[in-house]
């Protein structure tokens, strides 16, 4: 015991403490877990687990968009698709919300093959405007079939997620952590790699022998995997699933979130949520300001940030080696890999511009 709790501290001080980037996040999702301990305001508890339901949702599509480079302007199709089949399963059928969010996130898994291989030959804009489409026409069908889809009013009176808001709380909050370290997982893999080359030059993936169709493909289901997981979550947590998951602001708002946070590095959608939602909900103590001081911060921020807050953040607390690529803490003066001097010492009378 005493052996694999050594083992257990070496790893956690040589991957979480030894970059400044990783214990913040580390910390941050400690503080999440702690924070009803000595804080449990019913409001406060309310924002935090909408604001880790959504960061599923924007970390879903960072996945597709940032990572893969397939710019999606629908991601709405998995969240509301995922939402209203967990919704009406749970009504309907009388299952409860651990078997209705995975079928959920299952349906959404279909619509990411139905938007994925009609896009296959799409590119940019194109590729943009088709899955806006999606959503679209899926809120059409939903006002059509009114009699099972709810209409307008949607569907209501489900399973709450958890028997009180505190275990709501944890199930969000713990299903959160999960599932983007699962999809950080996926990126740095070798199927991760694979994304990146498609993103960077798909003309070159394919030439190297890589079935850039196939993986495209899976991109998308992925996505719709987690975005479903999401918006399974979503349903329960608000006990209704409405015309609003299928959205054109549902689609824009984890565009908003990750862009801001950082796009293709996972941890900035987190960011992105964690800080710009709160802040609407902070920003309700002066409605009529209150859309021009978010978009004020959002503007102000990507102005001097251009790159999100969480990049920001990171490279004035971490140096990349020139030589391995690891990063390293910025108080370090040799890389922790490959031992390569990170800053040159100048010499005594040599100007700093010389």
């Amino acid at each position: 015991m005493v052996r694999y709790l050594n083992w257990l501290w070496r790893e956690f001080k040589g991957e979480i403490l030894v970059l400044p980037g990783r214990s913040i996040l580390f910390f941050g999702a400690v503080a999440l877990l702690a924070l009803p301990l000595v804080f449990r305001h019913p409001y406060a508890l309310r924002v935090l687990t909408m604001a880790s339901i959504f960061a599923i949702f924007a970390a879903s599509w960072d996945l597709i968009s940032g990572v893969v480079g397939q710019l999606s302007l629908g991601h709405a199709i998995f969240f509301g698709t995922a939402a209203y089949t967990s919704a009406l399963l749970n009504l309907n059928a009388g299952l409860p919300p651990v078997v209705t969010i995975p079928l959920g996130a299952l349906a959404a898994v279909v619509a990411g093959l139905a938007v994925g291989i009609p896009c296959l030959r799409l590119k940019g804009q194109y590729l943009s405007l088709a899955t806006l489409a999606f959503p679209i026409i899926l809120a059409g069908l939903v006002m059509v079939f009114s009699s099972v889809t709810g209409g307008e009013l949607g569907v209501s009176g489900l399973t709450r997620l958890a028997p009180t808001r505190l275990k709501e709380y944890y199930v969000a909050v713990v299903a959160a952590i999960v599932l983007i370290l699962a999809v950080w997982k996926i990126t740095d893999s070798k199927v991760g790699i694979i994304f990146h080359a498609i993103r960077e030059d798909e003309v070159a993936a394919r030439a190297s022998g890589i079935n850039t169709p196939l993986y495209k493909v899976l991109a998308f289901c992925l996505s719709g995997l987690f975005a479903g997981l999401a918006g399974g979550l979503y349903a329960h947590y608000m006990r209704i699933a409405g015309p609003s998951t299928l959205s054109v602001l549902t689609s824009f708002q984890p565009i908003i979130w990750v862009i801001f946070g950082g796009i293709a590095t996972i941890y900035g959608a987190v960011v992105g949520v964690f800080v710009l939602f709160p802040l609407v909900e902070v920003l309700r103590v002066a409605p009529e300001l209150r859309m021009l001081l978010y978009a004020a911060s959002i503007v102000l921020v990507l102005r001097f940030m251009p790159e999100g807050l969480a990049p920001w953040v990171i490279d004035r607390l971490e140096r990349k080696c020139p030589r391995c690529k690891e990063h390293n803490a910025f108080t370090r003066r040799a890389c922790r890999v490959c031992g390569t001097a990170l800053r040159v010492p100048q010499e005594k009378g040599v100007p700093s511009g010389g």
